[in-house]
């Protein structure tokens, strides 16, 4: 009975963490960066599915985590170039976004793990490379983070850290999502 519980909390307290830091940024960039409070409200609106029993089925909180990652993290990488002059990379990877989730329904259950995994991966290291660039420590640590949250999810391991791989997985995403909004912030403050 114990580990059960403690799989629960740990699951609760996780996508709470990612709730919790997704909507503070969502709420945070709202005025400056429309796109980028869009995705980081896609990935809040995601966790609290999965917080809230009742609200809808467990397809309907696949689904959410679906447009969360090929909707929401293209929308944070948009935004990110957009801001830095890089308007070709930032209209690609959005419109790559929006080709995967309307062709999400006929991708099997494995290819949209893959697909889910190639979005977080090329949004890490696009922001990536942008920030090393343009020397943006939040946008090195936010790619860093997000590319660590999609390697680690494609672990064979079940466990990490003592904790479920899933819940560490989110951990890392909520801490990779708080280094893009403050990556954000100091881009609009260089640029002003």
């Amino acid at each position: 009975m114990a580990p059960k519980l403690w799989a629960e909390w740990s699951m609760a307290l996780s996508h709470l963490a990612l709730g919790v830091v997704s909507l503070h940024a969502a709420v945070r960039t709202a005025q400056a960066s429309r796109g980028a409070a869009a995705g980081f409200l896609l990935q809040a609106l995601a966790a609290a599915t999965m917080l809230a029993p009742g609200l809808g089925t467990d397809e309907d909180c696949l689904a959410g985590a679906w447009v969360a990652t090929v909707i929401g993290l293209p929308l944070l990488a948009f935004d990110f170039h957009w801001v830095n002059g890089d308007r070709s990379s930032a209209n690609l990877l959005l419109g790559g976004g929006m080709v995967l989730a309307v062709a999400g329904d006929h991708l099997g259950a494995e290819g949209r793990s893959v697909a889910a995994q190639a979005v977080m991966l090329v949004v890490a290291v696009t922001i990536l490379i942008v920030a090393v660039f343009t020397t943006n420590t939040y946008g090195m640590w936010g790619g860093v983070m997000l590319g660590a949250a999609g390697l680690l999810s494609r672990l064979e391991e079940d466990r990490l850290l003592l904790l479920p791989k899933e819940d560490v997985c989110r951990w890392v995403l909520a801490a990779g999502s708080w280094a893009y909004h403050r990556a954000l912030h100091s881009q609009r403050l260089q640029w002003e």
